[in-house]
């Protein structure tokens, strides 16, 4: 009997997560496509925006999950509830556990798949959308935010300025600057080329050297060639562009560890990190808020108040996700706490629904 039960709310939850998620992402991409259709233009524009919008689907599909995960939950319950079904779960003495349990597990089970999702299929979906409407339809958007390359680094008391090139294969027309502790230039030191050696050693052609004295007296050197220890290993200017949502969590990790090396900002790059795990498993507290929400005594309704709850509880977690992320890029907020502070809230509130549900059971049962 148990395990029927269990696979009929799970059956029921699934049928109810895909309808939804299918839904609501067929309303955002029509409704995308109606407000950016007028940017579609050029031949073979169909091709391309038919190509746009497979990769925005794919994109969607993760950010929407979550709230599926919710209003699913709620929509099963409800539907349950309204046919009498969670009277006769009841009455077969199954209590509010009946519902928690295969709904938790569908969410679990969804989370994680939402987590490996991301990690495999968004983010290479995220870059080709950026590919798609930066060459072929010339909308830039942000684009020069995450994709310009890093010129100014900091390591220490020197400021480096490198204007071309790359950490591996060196950087041409460099600059460093040595500066004192009260942030006056001590020392400034321009090269040609700049490549590195092994260790924090690098190997310098066309070097112009000048030293500056507390006094104001300037003395100039200058060199063919010479080795100097810069105090910074050439792999810390591997800085990759991009977004870092749009990054595999090795990747994240390289950047977090190179930019925090090179005195380059992190923040954005941490709660991407955290919200790679913390956004999918926040669809499991949210279930179940919703289905503590749907057994609540006396709710009328049913699936219309179900919709309507799982939309202010969506609302309010996209409202905190934005003012986190606000937070932690103003550096008000540990970027961790940013990330999973929405998931932690849901999974208090639905703790104390779940704890008000079940007092309620047992003194119905006295």
């Amino acid at each position: 009997m148990r395990g029927t039960l269990l696979r009929y709310v799970v059956r029921t939850y699934l049928q109810f997560f895909v309808g939804i998620l299918g839904a609501v992402l067929a309303i955002f991409l029509v409704a995308d496509f109606v407000d950016r259709g007028r940017n579609f233009t050029g031949e073979g524009w169909v091709a391309a925006a038919a190509l746009l919008y497979a990769n925005k689907a794919l994109v969607a599909a993760h950010q929407l999950g979550p709230a599926a995960m919710l209003l699913a939950a709620g929509a099963t319950v409800s539907s349950l509830r309204k046919r009498g079904e969670v009277t006769a779960i009841r009455a077969l003495t199954f209590g509010p556990a009946a519902l928690y349990l295969p709904i938790g597990l569908c969410a679990l089970v969804l989370g994680l798949g939402l987590i490996a999702f991301d990690e495999s299929v968004v983010v290479r979906a995220g870059r080709r959308i950026d590919e798609i409407n930066t060459q072929r339809f010339n909308r830039w958007g942000d684009w020069r935010f995450y994709y310009t390359p890093k010129q100014w680094f900091r390591r220490g008391d020197r400021v480096f300025y490198l204007r071309g090139g790359d950490a591996q294969a060196g950087f041409e027309d460099a600059t460093v600057l040595t500066l004192t502790s009260d942030f006056r230039l001590a020392r400034r030191l321009d090269a040609q080329r700049m490549r590195p050696l092994a260790g924090t050693q690098w190997e310098l052609t066309g070097v112009v050297e000048r030293t500056f004295t507390p006094e104001g007296a300037t003395h100039l050197r200058s060199a063919a060639h010479e080795v100097v220890d810069l105090g910074v290993a050439g792999g810390a200017f591997r800085i990759r562009p991009g977004r870092p949502e749009q990054m595999r969590v090795p990747q994240l990790r390289q950047q977090l560890d190179a930019r925090k090396e090179v005195g380059l900002p992190t923040a954005l790059f941490s709660l991407a990190l955290h919200n790679r795990f913390a956004y999918g498993i926040a669809g499991l507290p949210a279930a179940l808020l919703a289905v503590g929400l749907a057994l609540r005594p006396g709710r009328r309704g049913h699936l219309t108040m179900a919709m309507v709850e799982g939309l202010v509880v969506v609302v309010v977690l996209w409202g905190m996700m934005v003012v986190g992320r606000t937070l932690a890029t103003n550096q008000h907020l540990p970027p961790w706490l940013a990330a999973w502070a929405p998931t932690l809230v849901l999974a208090v509130a639905s703790a104390v629904l779940w704890l008000r549900t079940e007092g309620i059971q047992r003194r119905a049962a006295r």
